[in-house]
Formats: C-alpha cells, sequence, structure tokens
C-alpha cells in the first residue's frame, strides 16, 4: 500500500504499524546500560534529515521541575519570576507556557495570583498526579493543560511499578481519558524515553493517544523526556539514545505533529542544550526548560541558553528582551539568595569578565577581540576585567577606563604613569603572599592615593 506522509509531502510505502510488545521480562539494554561502566554510544548510521519546524518555542518548568531540587519559592518570589519570563517572552509569546504544581494551598495561591495578572503569555498549565480528583481541581482553577507522568522505560514499568507493559499502557490510557472527559488538555510526560523499547512500547502507546485525541477532538502533547540526559546528539546513533531518531520516529510512525512534541531535558552527561537544540532542528516545536537550569540532580535545559539557541537559529529574538536575563539573574542572587556558578554562560558573574593580561589588552583595543557579542546591547552586562596578577598593565587600564567611564581622548592607556603606579602594587601584594583578586574598593583606594582629584575632574 502506498499513502503520502504529511510530515514529507512524499508517497511512501508500506507504512507499518508498530504494535506493543508485551514481553514478560524488561529490556534493560544492559549492552547500552551495563551499570559498572560508562553507558555506550552505539551508531547504527542510519540519518534522518533535518526537519525544523516553521515555528519553535521555549516552555518553563521552573515552577515545577525546578522546585524539585531546592527549597520551594515564596508565593512572591513566583509571581516575580512570572512577571519576569513573561517580559522576556515578548510579544509573540515564544516563552510559550509554564507549569505550576498545584498541590499545596501555597501553590494554588501562586497560580491565582499569576492568573491575576492576565498574561496571554507564558500560558499556565499545571503538573499532578494521575487521580480524577485531582483533574477537577484543574479544571475548577480554569487551567486548560496539564502533565501527567507516563513512564515509559522497563526500568519504571516493571522495576518501579511492578506491572507488565500492557497493564501500564492501558492505566495510562485510562488516566488521559479522565483528563478527556473533564475538557483538559493532557500533556503526555514520557519519562526516560532514552532507555525505553522505543519501537515495542513508545510508538504503539503514543498511537494510541494519537487515536485519542482524534476521537476527542482534543490535543495531546507528547513531552519526550531524556530523564537521565541519555540522549545523544550525534548523526547515526542508535535507538533508544539517538534525539533527531526519536522526534524523528515520533512523527513518522505515530503521526505527531510538530506543534504537540516537546522535548525535555537534562544535563548529566554536559548535554542538555545541544540535545534540545537537535529536538528543534529535527521536528520537535517546544524545548522544555528552566530558569537558571535548575532542577533534579544536574539539572534541566537553561532557559537563558535556548533563547540565545532561538536567536542563533533564526536570525532573531523575534520580541524577546534577553536584557531581562539578567535581571532574573540579579534577582536569584538578591532576593532568593541563590547561588550562581561565576563562570555559568550569560548570568554569572564572571562570563565576559577576563583576568588574562593579553585578553585586557585585546579588549582595551576593542572590545569585540574578547567579548562574545555586545553584551552590554543585549544583556545590559558590560565586558569588564578583574585585577589579578596575571591582568598586567592593560587589564588595570581597562578596568580604570570601565569603572570611571573614561572614552576616547579621556581613556587612560597602558603607559599612563598611574596605571604603572597601580600594576607595581598589585606585583607588589602578589610577592608578599596574596592569593584573591584585587577588589574595586582597594583599587579605589590605591588610585586615590595617587591622585585624590582623580574620578572628580575626569
Amino acid at each position: 500500500m502506498i499513502e503520502p506522509n504529511n510530515h514529507s509531502n512524499l508517497l511512501e510505502q508500506d507504512p507499518y504499524k508498530y504494535k506493543l510488545q508485551d514481553v514478560s521480562e524488561p529490556n534493560l539494554y544492559r549492552e547500552i546500560y551495563p551499570y559498572t561502566e560508562v553507558p555506550k554510544i552505539p551508531f547504527n548510521f542510519r540519518a534522518v534529515p533535518i526537519g525544523m519546524p516553521k515555528e519553535i518555542w521555549i516552555t518553563d518548568t521552573t515552577f515545577r521541575d525546578g522546585q524539585q531540587s531546592r527549597a520551594p519559592y515564596t508565593v512572591e518570589q513566583i509571581v516575580d519570576l512570572y512577571k519576569m519570563l513573561h517580559r522576556l517572552s515578548g510579544p509573540k509569546g515564544i516563552v510559550r507556557s509554564t507549569e505550576f504544581f498545584i498541590y499545596s494551598e501555597k501553590d494554588r495561591e501562586a497560580v491565582h495570583q499569576c492568573m491575576e495578572l492576565g498574561y496571554e503569555f507564558p500560558e499556565i498549565t499545571s503538573w499532578i498526579r494521575a487521580t480524577k480528583g485531582d483533574f477537577q481541581l484543574v479544571k475548577e482553577m480554569g487551567i486548560k493543560e496539564t502533565g501527567i507522568l507516563v513512564s515509559c522505560s522497563d526500568y519504571h514499568i516493571f522495576n518501579k511499578l511492578g506491572k507488565t507493559r500492557k497493564q501500564a499502557m492501558d492505566g495510562y490510557l485510562s488516566v488521559v481519558k479522565q483528563a478527556l472527559d473533564v475538557g483538559i488538555r493532557p500533556r503526555c510526560h514520557l519519562e526516560d524515553i532514552t532507555r525505553a523499547d522505543y519501537y515495542g512500547f513508545v510508538v504503539p502507546f503514543v498511537n494510541e493517544l494519537m487515536a485519542l485525541s482524534k476521537e476527542s477532538g482534543i490535543p495531546i502533547k507528547i513531552r519526550v523526556c531524556d530523564t537521565m540526559g541519555y540522549g545523544i546528539p550525534l548523526p547515526g546513533v542508535a535507538m533508544p539514545r539517538s534525539v533527531s531518531g526519536l522526534i524523528y520516529g515520533l512523527q513518522h510512525y505515530s503521526d505527531v505533529p510538530s506543534e504537540l512534541l516537546e522535548w525535555h531535558g537534562h544535563n548529566d552527561f554536559y548535554k542538555a542544550v545541544t540535545n534540545a537544540t537537535m529536538a528543534w532542528l529535527y521536528g520537535c516545536c517546544a524545548a522544555n526548560c528552566s530558569l537558571l537550569g535548575i532542577g533534579e540532580r544536574t539539572g534541566n535545559v537553561p532557559l537563558e541558553a535556548m533563547v540565545f539557541e532561538y536567536a542563533s537559529l533564526r536570525g532573531s529574538f523575534d520580541g524577546m528582551d534577553p536584557t531581562v536575563i539578567t535581571e532574573i539573574a540579579e534577582y536569584f542572587e538578591k532576593e532568593i539568595g541563590y547561588h550562581i556558578p561565576p563562570m555559568t554562560p550569560f548570568v554569572g558573574k564572571n562570563f565576559n569578565i577576563t583576568r588574562a593580561g593579553i585578553h585586557a589588552d585585546g579588549l582595551l583595543k576593542d572590545e569585540e577581540i574578547y567579548n562574545i557579542f555586545d553584551t552590554k546591547l543585549l544583556l545590559n552586562k558590560t565586558a569588564a576585567v578583574a585585577v589579578s596578577n596575571t591582568s598586567g598593565l592593560a587589564g588595570i587600564a581597562f578596568w580604570i577606563n570601565d569603572y570611571y567611564h573614561l572614552q576616547d581622548e579621556l581613556a587612560l592607556s597602558k603607559n599612563d604613569p598611574m596605571v604603572q603606579h597601580i600594576k607595581n602594587w598589585v606585583d607588589q601584594a602578589y610577592e608578599t603572599g596574596r592569593t584573591t583578586s584585587i577588589s574595586d574598593e582597594e583599587l579605589i583606594a590605591v588610585i586615590q592615593d595617587y591622585d585624590p582629584q582623580f574620578g572628580k575632574t575626569k
């Protein structure tokens, strides 16, 4: 039989419909995941075509997965962060939705206060236990979409739930039907998909979900959860670790539209951002993230990273305001008390600061030489130099010009006598055992000692 494929817009011969393989023993892929060794990356050299959707967007899990790895946010903090997410998202709603717990009175109060703001984006969604009472609560609160956990690897089905694949599938489908019965859009979280039997369970299960969606007229979203960070972005990787293969298969074997596909990754093997980008490239509309990547174990995909991935792929922020990212980082540090590692891209205090004298010399001549982009324009963070034993004359001159806002003919060169005086002072400090960077306050004191009028007349 020959049928047209809506994704490739080509005729495909004899499309095979995968059936559930209800095995008696779990398939734990021990050849890939031996547990006593580092997981293996097998290749089968099968490549699938890039197929980025016409639109891509970001979804957020800061108030759900992001709260599972730290002390809960207060209601006020959630509302403040939600407002900033809205500003970051822009008029086109590139940050499309965010999910909340609704278990406690505090959770529900945060949802109510955020809903009262009346923002279209990010849309407020929930994550609940799969019970009829919780579905009813979602509806009563006016939430239109909720996440449902549907673990899909045999590690979970056999070893955690103690069920067969058929029992698990039947239970999951029953829960999804409960959501549909009360008019709630289900978002099915396919937990641990990168260790699941893709053709023996995942594809047959998703086929059933798509049939329910068609029958009910309610879209059912599929969240592709790389729960342990096992996904691999390289071409030609064998299933179930291939990110491109996972997305391609859901589109072509289960007819899931791109707009109903969402990637949810973790950073256990440092691949979270790259995997999320690959999901976009191969047909997934949504990349699920959390602010600063805060989440279980090694964390989720950092939302701020995907803002820049989006702009890199699309050539535009499409109305997003990236300067809000700096405000969010400052809020986490000052209001929430969360310490951001200083070398963290975009949000760490040192991400665009250099201590190397040779780099400072380049910055002094042309900022673009050692700054990744105009960080002042895009993130409201000026490229800077921290003075230490490796900063040299150029680093000290750059620090003075930056701190005192000296430009053009007023800017000091590295040959200025005061710069040489400070350099001698710095060298002496490190020769006598100092190991830390020089603080702004110390540099100001040395400058004032050298020239009490400096900064007042410049």
